[in-house]
Parts: C-alpha cells; structure tokens; sequence
C-alpha cells in the first residue's frame, strides 16, 4: 500500500468515533453528496472518500469535530455545504433544534416492516427526528415475540442483521441494539390506545397495504397518540410521495402519506431527470419484478388472475400501475405512459424497461452522461445509482440503497427513441426511500410540536 492510501485510511479511521458520538450523543447524520457516512465501516468511508479525491480530509475532520461542539441536534448536515461556506457557525446554527423526537410505529412487521426497523436501528446509522418506538402485528403463535426477534436477526434474502435482538419477555418488548421496542397485538388499528403505551404524537408507518385510501387509514389516524400516518403501497385520496422527485409538495396539513410503490420509486426519478432534459413525449414501462408474498408458491386458487400459479416455476404475466402513478410525482407525465409487468422466479431485486419516445434527439453517451451526473448529484444520490459493470446481474443490486440503478451498457437510443434498463431492489431500495420520507416528516412533526407550544403559551 502507498504512504498516500495508509494516511487516508488512518485518517478515515480517526472519524469513526466522531461519526458515532454525532449519531449516539447528538442524532446528526452526516452526509457526502447524499451519502450517509457511517460511524461502523472504514471501508465505507474509503468507498466515499475515493469518489472526492479533491476532498482535504484533515479538513473534514476538523468540519465534524465544530459539528460535534454545535448545537446542532436531529439533523441532516450535508458536509460539503458546510466546507463550501465561510461561515459554518451559521450555518450550524440553522440546524439547532430543542432535541425532540418523533417515535415512530410500525403497524406491520412483514418483509418491508423489518426493513425499515433494519435500517432504522443499524449501528453507525441514524435516523434524525425519529426513534422506533412500537411495533403493531396480530399474534400468531405462543412464542410470537421470539419468531419476530428470529425473522428480523434471520434474513434469506439480506442475510445475518449486523446487530443484537433480544427478547424481552416481561416487558413485551424487543430489544434492538439496546433500543426497547414495545410489541403491540391487535387485530385491528381500531383496537389500538398508543398513549396508555406512553407514546404520543407518533407517526404510524401501515406496511399491510390492507387499507389505500383516506378513509381507511383515517383510522390509524383517529387513534390516541397518532399524528401522522405513511402508508408504504400506492395510496388513493392522498399525496404519492417519491422522496428526490415531489417531497418538496408536502406540507404540515398533510395528516396521511403514501411512499407509492417500489417500482413507482425506482422509475421516477430518472424519468424527472429525462423530462428536464429532453421532454417525454409517450412511453411504455415493463418490469420484469421478483415474485412477492401475495403470490402462490404451488398451483393453487388465488383472487388474482395468474398469480395462483407456482411463483417459483413460472413467469407469470401480470398488471402494474406504477407507469400511470408515475404522474402523481411528476403531474407533466399524466396520461403519457403505459405499463405491464411479469413476476419472475426471482426471490428479491427487479428490472424496469423504460422505452420512451423523447421530444428531442438524444444519443446513448448523452443519456448515459445525464444520468451519471445526476447519481453523483447531492439531491438525487440516493435515488440514482449507475452501474457500468459488463458482468452485471440481478443478485448484485440485493442491499442496494438506491432507488433504482441504471445500468448504462444496456441503454439504447435511436434518434427520440431510448430504451432504458433500471435495477432495483425492490424490499431495501424502497425502504431506504420510505426511511428518507420518514425523515422529512418527523422534522416537520418537530416543527408542528413546537408551534402547538407557542399557540399554548400564546392561549
């Protein structure tokens, strides 16, 4: 190894206690072009490092040792604003807050409830604003809470969780990395008192998909100790939120939520990009997605047609409204794409074919290069990923955190014509995109809980 490589690396080193008290102490996540950097992994540091060689990192360590002594609390610092102004205290300033958290509920705990609890409580990693707090399932067995501790440490997918689960029977709580999760049965959201649990203005997280509209999730709602509620499917009656692309449109009155689908995640923001630069004249979306729990694993009766046929034997043709719903995100797309979808014997990560007529002329090293830039961008970093690698398959994008990932050697243009192939995997790109969500609306629960203080004082 170089004396250049050993130096960085020893001062990559030299952060890893710093990220982990901003994170531990202070709730800070701190982020390169849109990278979080995380106090557990050298490695990842050097992965992040490596792509800004024009970065002086004695001067980094020396921007997070003025963000440790701020007052900066629950906050997302993006440090290449911070190296960029002259003034950091002022900056710094902006992000002080009064230290509250929102909790957070999970009602659900299925393949995308897990997720989130994942990424919530991963060590190095933090979730400003936000703390999980309970979870909501119907009890399905006499040893319940160990098969949920089992199911999240366990994943046939995502593999061992890098941290501790205990049980804590006395308490009906499980323990996350020391983190005490209350376990809450009931069949019904109706059922449910959040504040006789001692949590109050929570925002509750619905990952049964069972209720879509308004209506059905104003129930959750109507509970004591809810304030707001995500739902993590498509929603009706409500805003379809795709964090990078429209979450500038949320506003505090906005009580119910929905993060839109996977698929709707991992298109969106590349076609934003395309709209911007070109114009999308009409376009049609095919994905080629892995099979899901809600399909039948040997030929069996099913209320969907298709889908009761043995999902790990067949391609199985299907429907997908992700191409219309596209337009909740970006409104100038309404009525403009078409979509269909084929479930295949692939246990997690998908494909989307975007073949689009564009308004004007483009060419494969011109797309390639827009959508390049736009990965690498602060706004879009987690949302775009690119992938040049020539040896390129499904099971290389499992744990992904990008929305969706281009992979540039397949594109093709002819002329306004240009056929796009998106990666993406489906369970954790998309959790990641509904913990981003998440974030942004705890920040503005922390908003609205001090503005009922003022009113109260002011009454």
């Amino acid at each position: 190894m170089t004396n250049t490589w050993l130096q960085a690396l020893s001062q990559a080193e030299s952060m890893i206690p710093l990220l982990g008290r901003l994170g531990r102490e202070k709730a800070v996540k701190v982020q390169l072009a849109g990278n979080t950097l995380m106090a557990d992994s050298v490695t990842g540091l050097m992965a992040a490092f490596d792509k800004h060689p024009e970065l002086d990192l004695a001067q980094v360590y020396q921007m997070l040792e003025r963000v440790l002594a701020s007052d900066t609390t629950h906050s997302v610092v993006e440090l290449e604003s911070l190296i960029a102004e002259a003034d950091v205290e002022s900056v710094l300033a902006a992000h002080a807050n009064d230290g509250s958290e929102t909790p957070v509920v999970l009602y659900g705990f299925g393949r995308i409830g897990r997720l989130l609890a994942r990424r919530m409580c991963a060590l190095g990693h933090t979730t400003p604003g936000m703390s999980l707090a309970a979870i909501v399932v119907r009890k399905a067995c006499d040893n319940d809470l160990a098969k949920r501790a089992s199911l999240l440490k366990y994943d046939s997918v995502h593999g061992i969780y890098d941290g501790l689960v205990k049980v804590d029977d006395a308490n009906q709580s499980l323990i996350i990395n020391g983190l005490p999760v209350k376990v809450i049965y009931a069949a019904d959201p109706a059922e449910v008192d959040y504040q006789a649990h001692g949590i109050n203005n929570a925002l509750l997280v619905d990952n049964t998909g069972r209720w879509r509209d308004h209506e059905g999730l104003s129930v959750h709602l109507n509970r004591p100790g809810i304030e707001r509620v995500v739902l993590t499917a498509p929603g009706k009656q409500m805003k379809n939120v795709v964090f990078g692309v429209n979450d500038a449109d949320l506003i505090d009155s906005d009580s119910i939520v929905s993060a839109a689908s996977c698929t709707t995640n991992a298109i969106a923001p590349i076609l934003s990009v395309l709209e911007a630069k070109y114009g999308i004249e009409s376009g049609h979306v095919e994905t080629v997605h892995a099979y899901t729990n809600d399909q039948n694993l040997i030929d069996n009766i099913h209320k969907g047609d298709r889908r009761g046929r043995a999902a790990g034997m067949n391609m199985v043709m299907t429907e997908t409204g992700a191409a219309k719903a596209v337009s909740k995100a970006i409104p100038s797309l309404e009525g403009k794409l078409s979509g269909s979808a084929i479930r295949v014997p692939v246990i997690n990560v998908s494909i989307a074919v975007l073949s689009l007529n564009l308004t004007s002329a483009a060419s494969v090293e011109d797309i390639n290069a827009l959508l390049r830039k736009a990965s690498n961008s602060a706004e879009l970093t987690g949302q775009i990923g690119y992938s040049e690698e020539a040896d390129a398959v499904s099971s290389d994008f499992i744990g992904a955190e990008q929305a969706g990932i281009l992979d540039a050697l397949s594109t093709k243009v002819r002329g306004n014509q240009a056929t796009l192939y998106v990666w993406y995997d489906n369970e954790y790109g998309y959790s990641c995109q509904v913990v981003r969500l998440m974030e942004k609306l705890t920040q503005s629960n922390v908003n609205n809980a001090e503005q009922r203080e003022e009113k109260a004082k002011a009454a």
